[in-house]
């Protein structure tokens, strides 16, 4: 496995047991290699502040992440930008004894937002990634994209569903066709 392109490793005997502030931003080289792994045209901006305190073996993280970029339409191609300024929660747990990454974890609603890590540290700027690109909209459209995939014949799903059919039919009844 490669190392993250924009990693920020902090030592878990850094964090003592009250609540440590650690702030992360990405380069502009971390940027780029970031755009070209999640399929962004530009990533402008990537910071995020972390409050972290230990939790047992653990660590608990919440904080804020800022992220400014521009995605591909998924119709047209054509830049769309987006702007992230959300509030997170992380839980950074170890990895299982046996080490086995497919192995099955159960995981509670509350615990949806955990990382895993070996060692002494965790990886806050793999986690800012991470946590940006789940932020990010996964089918970013343009302005255009509703016209062009009008004029490539496709529905829109008002028009492909039933009563959108109804509609068309009723169109075609008044209109005389």
């Amino acid at each position: 496995m490669s190392a993250p392109e924009f990693s920020r490793p902090c030592r878990l005997d850094r964090i003592g047991a009250g609540e440590s502030v650690q702030t992360v931003e990405a380069t502009p080289e971390e940027r780029a290699a970031l755009a070209r792994r999640f399929g962004l045209i530009a990533l402008d901006r990537l910071e995020a502040e972390f409050r972290l305190r230990r939790e047992g073996e653990g660590v608990a993280a919440n904080g804020q992440l800022r992220a400014t970029a521009t995605q591909p339409c998924v119709v047209t191609g054509d830049p769309v930008p987006a702007r992230i300024d959300e509030a997170f929660e992380l839980r950074f747990l170890p990895e299982t004894a046996d080490g086995e990454p497919d192995a099955e974890i159960e995981l509670s609603e509350s615990e949806c937002d955990t990382m895993f890590f070996t060692g002494g540290a965790i990886d806050l700027g793999e986690a800012a990634a991470e946590t940006m690109a789940l932020a990010l909209d996964p089918y970013p459209r343009s302005e255009g994209a509703q016209a062009a995939l009008k004029e490539a014949g496709i529905l829109s799903e008002e028009e492909a569903g039933p009563v959108g059919a109804l509609a068309a039919a009723l169109k075609d009844k008044l209109s005389g066709k």
